[in-house]
């Protein structure tokens, strides 16, 4: 069904365009874009507390590497066992995963105080070079897959008419994923320890003399912040595509560092980032899927990530980071 849209005739007659504006294009776009966009949307809520400390974590990308792994070859192995539950039991590997690297991540610049930026990418070659030694060790070959999780349908609304088919028809961590963010928000700004979080960013040394401790702050933000990122690359490989392969997160580590600025450090803003840039790479996916000729396939590929460049450049003149982000404290430091 086409939708009822007045196009000019030379944009009609472009067989591509045609078949991109139907209702049926439309609602499968919005399906895979909110399914895409979980596995980021987990990293840059992980991230925005994680700066709210004042940490800048340039690691996500091999934390979101070492959760897909860890979720996806202890789904594999506890799948071949037999065990029930193995996809919920993987994504809690994820999760320890992701805590094990914020804790490197912490020993680096929160204990030693090294440079944040250093420290990151050093987490980053850390993820990358270490899943690749790990994922040739404990899976057989590269062509195993998990069963993951079944979509569950929302009783009752799931069956309302193009609403229901996007919004409730999804597997169970695109639901907690949008429970996550409200409730990450009222972690930052209506508990006692979000307000120490937000003073640790914004003047260490101030919350230092009332009584907070900047260090160990810091390090409960990291490993809560690398806790959620873990667990978004095991929902990649777990739950989304129920493979693994070396570099299966293509970037989406950075694109979620990314996406924090755009945020402007708002677990609300940062879901509107995050499904935008699901969408762009549903796009690209299904316009392959379309066997469409008019556009290289590499531009194609490009095209999340230059979408989120694009909002970033917009929205980037009128960030206003947390005072202390990037930098590291020395106890007594004014």
């Amino acid at each position: 069904m086409s939708l009822p849209l007045h196009l000019p005739d030379w944009l009609l007659g472009q067989t591509l365009l045609q078949r991109l504006f139907t209702w049926s294009f439309l609602i499968s776009l919005l399906v895979s874009g909110i399914r895409l966009a979980v596995p980021v949307l987990l990293a840059v809520l992980g991230e925005v507390i994680t700066q709210r400390s004042g940490i800048l974590n340039l690691g996500l990308e091999g934390i979101l590497l070492m959760g897909s792994l860890a979720g996806f070859a202890t789904t594999y192995h506890l799948e071949q066992a037999g065990v029930i539950g193995a996809a919920w039991m993987g994504l809690g590997a994820g999760i320890l995963a992701g805590m094990a690297m914020g804790a490197v991540m912490a020993l680096l610049a929160v204990w030693l105080r090294a440079d944040q930026v250093v420290a990151g990418v050093t987490l980053v070659l850390l993820g990358q070079g270490l899943s690749t030694y790990l994922f040739r060790q404990l899976l057989p070959n590269s062509n195993v897959r998990v069963t993951g999780l079944a979509p569950w349908p929302v009783p009752g609304l799931a069956g309302i008419p193009g609403v229901g088919t996007v919004l409730f028809n999804h597997d169970p961590m695109v639901y907690l994923s949008g429970l996550l963010v409200p409730a990450c928000w009222l972690l930052l700004f209506r508990t006692q320890f979000g307000r120490s979080l937000r003073a640790v960013g914004e003047n260490p040394a101030a919350a230092e003399t009332s009584g907070i401790s900047v260090e160990r702050t810091r390090w409960l933000a990291l490993l809560i912040g690398s806790a959620l990122a873990g667990l978004g690359g095991a929902v990649l490989t777990v739950v989304q595509l129920r493979l693994f392969a070396e570099g299966i997160t293509a970037g989406r580590g950075w694109i979620a560092v990314a996406l924090v600025f755009f945020a402007r450090w708002h677990p609300g803003q940062a879901l509107l980032g995050s499904l935008l840039f699901g969408v762009a790479d549903a796009l690209q996916f299904r316009i392959q899927a379309l066997g469409s000729q008019q556009f290289p396939y590499e531009f194609l590929l490009m095209l999340p990530y230059l979408l989120t460049l694009a909002v970033l450049w917009r929205k980037g003149k009128q960030v206003e980071a947390p005072a202390a982000l990037g930098i590291p404290y020395l106890r007594g430091q004014r």
